[in-house]
């Protein structure tokens, strides 16, 4: 028992500790360290005993010289002296086992030795200390315990009331009963009016969307449509940008005679104008004339209608002409980008080969590794499955003590029932030894009596005789 599980606490700490925590009062004032260490007394060490048992399980001091009702004793006069050592020493053998000490004998009780004493007193405190660090912790549990199955029944009763208040509210008394039907019935005609108004609605509405995914489909074959003319025109606009790059001076040939044409086309306006002015003074003269200025009002029209397309080309010859002036700056400063692009792109590529080569590096590194954590997994498994093995002997192992345990178990437990029936039947037995023998007691008295008056008698008689002589 020299492997403890507690400290071992000098006599001074122990000293200190019985004044301040175990005992009260005079007892506290005249404890002295001799009587404890050195040479103990056991009157003192009885005393220490029965306060820590008192602090710790609550025993008050009367029960220790009580007499304990579940065994028979024949002659309880004897116990009195002894019966407080004898109940001391029973609580003490069930106290000490939980403070680690399992060796106190009624030798400890009776003369008891410092060295022990001193050891019995150290895991005592030790355990009082522990059973008071972890009260405090038990309190509050059991404070927290008490508020929250307070406030649970709190809850519940809330609950309860909450319960009865719906029951009340859903319950329909008899006098609203009628009401409460026709306004049942009034809800329902609503409902189906609702439903076939919203049927209505919904009907509208789908003829609407029809409609509008019709009105779509033709919005979106006029954008069909219209995509196709664009892509055309710009087809066009491509072959005239062809042709602007390709004859530039085709291009000048064709605005000078564009212009020409614009020039006759102005002076014939003017001629027509001049005509038309004339006619107009005769066609009141000679209606035979207004043919003519039809024809002619015709011309007129077809030759505005050239002055406009002419305008609308010249407008796009100068929109073409900005667009090629644009283009040219466009490709000049594209060229004058192109050798820091190229540089850009070089970079780029180096910079790609050498990721290329990190990542073969890395994916071979990360190959490694895997191969490692695999290695390493397998050794885990077979360490695993060793442990299992050797979990399983154990859990077999186990299985087979608690088997021998149980049988062990059975057979003590036949052992009692054996020493139990051999016990009742000595006991048994001394009640008939006892019962006769207060039957030859009885007996031997009665018939000690009888010689005893048997004797009188004759010594009465011999006592007759000698008087009378």
């Amino acid at each position: 028992m020299e492997t403890l599980t507690f400290p071992r606490y000098s006599p001074d700490d122990i000293i200190s500790y019985l004044r301040s925590h175990v005992l009260t009062g005079a007892e506290a004032r005249n404890l002295v360290k001799g009587d404890v260490f050195g040479n103990p007394k056991p009157d003192v060490l009885h005393m220490i005993y029965m306060r820590i048992l008192q602090k710790v399980y609550g025993i008050r001091l009367e029960h220790f010289y009580m007499m304990p009702v579940n065994v028979d004793i024949m002659y309880p006069q004897i116990f009195e002296g002894f019966l407080p050592v004898c109940n001391l020493y029973i609580h003490m053998e069930r106290l000490l086992p939980v403070c680690r000490v399992n060796d106190f004998q009624i030798a400890d009780v009776l003369n008891p030795k410092t060295k022990r004493t001193a050891r019995f007193l150290s895991g005592i405190l030790n355990f009082v200390n522990f059973r008071e660090f972890r009260r405090e912790v038990y309190l509050e549990l059991q404070l927290n315990y008490k508020s929250a199955m307070e406030k649970h029944q709190q809850l519940e009763t809330a609950n309860r009331e909450a319960a009865m208040k719906l029951e009340k509210l859903n319950t329909v008394p008899v006098e609203h009963q009628a009401e409460v039907k026709q306004l049942t019935d009034n809800i329902r005609e609503l409902e189906q009016l609702l439903r076939q108004d919203y049927r209505r609605k919904q009907t509208a509405l789908q003829e609407v969307i029809s409609q509008k995914k019709s009105d779509i489909a033709e919005s979106t074959r006029k954008l069909n449509e219209l995509k196709v003319t664009m892509a055309t025109l710009k087809e066009e606009q491509e072959q005239l940008k062809s042709k602007i790059v390709e004859s530039p001076e085709e291009l000048k040939n064709y605005k000078e005679l564009m212009k020409e044409t614009v020039e006759k086309l102005k002076k014939s306006k003017q001629e027509v104008i001049e005509k038309y002015e004339g006619y107009r003074d005769l066609v009141e003269v000679l209606p035979s004339c207004q043919l003519e200025v039809q024809l002619y009002q015709k011309k007129m029209e077809r030759q505005g209608a050239n002055v406009e397309r002419l305008a609308s080309v010249l407008s796009e010859v100068r929109n073409l002409e900005d667009q090629l002036e644009s283009a040219q700056i466009e490709l000049k400063k594209w060229k004058t980008d192109e050798v820091p692009l190229k540089r850009l792109v070089t970079a780029k590529h180096e910079k790609l080969s050498t990721a290329e080569i990190r990542i073969k590096k890395k994916r071979e590194d990360v190959e490694q590794y895997k191969q490692t954590v695999f290695e390493y997994c397998n050794r885990v498994q077979e360490k695993r499955g060793a442990v299992y093995d050797k979990v399983t002997a154990i859990h077999k192992e186990i299985q087979q003590t608690k088997f021998k345990i149980q049988q062990l178990n059975e057979n003590a437990e036949k052992e009692e029932m054996k020493a139990k029936e051999i016990y009742l039947n000595l006991k048994a037995g001394l009640e008939k030894r006892h019962d006769s023998l207060i039957k030859t007691a009885e007996t031997y008295a009665a018939s000690r009596e009888d010689k005893i008056a048997e004797l009188k008698k004759g010594l009465l008689r011999v006592q007759t005789p000698g008087n009378s002589s």
